[in-house]
């Protein structure tokens, strides 16, 4: 069941938040959707760029197609993740995406704003959602890389003109996370007294919290015992901090490291252990499996198990 992210937010603020989780591959969108639809909870499949670009959008929009197929109780959203005006433009006309991402956070305010509200009309005049940003992570993500001197924490003074001049429809800040593997090097989190001031500015506005991953450090272990090198110091975000959070009114979760780092770990554990073997289908299975129980714990963590059903009782848009 495809169901507009505005419907989700209406019905989680405050209370749960939702897991949007990019998708490269047949396995992701598999265990994604099985986890989904076991969980009964609400969730939103996105895709960047450069997972456009790897795959071809009309490869993964049908593996999602097929997915919704295969798992017809799964309840779920399709989102377009940092996107350019061109990316945008082309995941609105293939009227298949109902919502998308505009960055235009590395440009100056007034240019964000500018880029941002053209985007919006567009959007709007097709009934597409549009989630924008705010400030400036830090990390590096696909082709994403923003050095951390750079990075800026979205101001509160700025979000209530933001929104009613663009009218987007979600915000994405940055309170502290970033992206890929290594987001808390300096050990100082969720900046919470940033995003409780957001809240009480812009209150049941959605919020959006990018560079949402754990990144658990037993799964680093693994992956180095298996012939990895990543480097020492890879920190995510604390569960605890990611609960706490919805408190203030984030509403969805970005995640594609924890996916990354599974894969990653499955697969150099499947060659070291098993030299002899060359099957793609014996990791890609386990993949899925583990795809799976990561996707059930963190709609678990995130409050969303079970929520789909009342999701489904709401008129969709």
């Amino acid at each position: 069941m495809l169901v507009s992210p505005k419907i989700f937010y209406r019905n989680c603020y405050g209370k749960y938040a939702i897991a949007a989780v990019n998708v490269f591959t047949m396995e992701q969108v598999h265990g994604l959707f099985r986890a989904g639809q076991k969980a009964n909870a609400p969730f939103i499949v996105q895709m960047t760029p450069v997972a456009r670009n790897y795959a071809h959008p009309e490869m993964l929009l049908a593996m999602i197609s097929a997915a919704a197929k295969i798992y017809p109780r799964a309840t779920y959203a399709i989102h377009l993740d940092h996107g350019t005006e061109a990316h945008v433009f082309d995941a609105i006309a293939s009227n298949q995406f109902n919502s998308v991402m505009i960055d235009a956070s590395h440009d100056h305010f007034e240019t964000n704003v500018q880029r941002t509200k053209a985007v919006v009309e567009k959007a709007h005049k097709y009934n597409v959602v549009v989630e924008a940003e705010l400030g400036v992570l830090s990390g590096v993500e696909d082709d994403v890389s923003v050095d951390e001197k750079h990075a800026k924490y979205t101001q509160p003074e700025e979000v209530v003109e933001f929104v009613n001049r663009t009218q987007c429809d979600s915000l994405a800040v940055a309170v502290g996370t970033s992206h890929g593997a290594y987001k808390f090097s300096g050990g100082q989190g969720i900046q919470f007294e940033i995003l409780k001031e957001i809240q009480n500015r812009i209150p049941n506005f959605p919020i959006v919290l990018h560079g949402g991953s754990a990144v658990n450090i037993a799964e680093i272990d693994r992956i180095n015992k298996s012939g990895g090198q990543l480097k020492a110091g890879a920190a995510g975000v604390d569960s605890n901090e990611i609960v706490k959070s919805i408190e203030y009114g984030v509403c969805k979760i970005n995640i594609a490291t924890d996916t990354r780092l599974l894969w990653t770990r499955v697969h150099r554990e499947f060659f070291q252990d098993s030299p002899d073997l060359f099957d793609p289908i014996i990791p890609g299975q386990t993949y899925i499996e583990e795809q799976e129980k990561f996707m059930l714990e963190k709609f678990d963590l995130l409050g969303a198990t079970g929520k789909a059903s009342q999701i489904k009782s709401l008129k969709t848009i």
